[in-house]
C-alpha cells in the first residue's frame, strides 16, 4: 500500500488547532479546568483559575497540580508546530520541574515555548506564574510524538 499523500499546511494548520480545542475536554484536564489564553506555533499560555479544592490549604496549589499544567503547557507547545505527516501519538519522555515560589490564591499561568523540534522529540521550556507574573516554577520538559 502506498504511503498517503502528505497534508497540506491549511490540513496542519487544522489540525494544530484542533488539539487546543481538543486537550481541554479530555477528562483529566477538564477536571482541573485548564483553559489556554494562547495557542500560537511552538508558544502556548495555558490558565489555570484559581479553585480551593486543587491547593494544600486553601491557599497554595499543590505541586502535583503546577506539575500537571507545566506538563501540559509543554505537550500544548510540542503539538502547536508539529508536523502530522510524522505521527500523532505521543507522550512526555522527560520533565523536570524547579519549583521557585509559590501560588497564592491565584490563577497559575503556564507559558511554554519550543526549543527545539528532532525527528521524534520536541524540548519545551516553562515558566509557571501567579496572575500577577511572579514566577512559581521552571519546568524543560522532552515530548515524543511518533
Amino acid at each position: 500500500m502506498p504511503d498517503p499523500a502528505p497534508l497540506t499546511e491549511d490540513q496542519q494548520e487544522t489540525r494544530r488547532r484542533a488539539v487546543a480545542d481538543m486537550m481541554p475536554k479530555t477528562p483529566f484536564l477538564a477536571g482541573l479546568g485548564i483553559v489556554f489564553d494562547r495557542y500560537e506555533h511552538d508558544d502556548v499560555i495555558v490558565r489555570l483559575p484559581f479553585r480551593d479544592d486543587l491547593t494544600n490549604d486553601g491557599t497554595y496549589y499543590h505541586g502535583g497540580v503546577v506539575a500537571s499544567v507545566i506538563d501540559t503547557a509543554g505537550a500544548a507547545a510540542a503539538w502547536s508546530n508539529h508536523d502530522f505527516d510524522k505521527g500523532a501519538r505521543a507522550s512526555t519522555v522527560a520533565m523536570s520541574i524547579q519549583y521557585v515560589g509559590a501560588c497564592k490564591r491565584s490563577d497559575l499561568v503556564c507559558h511554554a515555548r519550543t526549543v527545539r523540534r528532532g525527528k521524534e522529540l520536541t524540548f519545551t521550556e516553562i515558566t509557571a506564574t501567579d496572575a500577577e507574573g511572579k514566577v512559581v516554577a521552571h519546568g524543560l520538559q522532552t515530548y515524543r510524538i511518533v
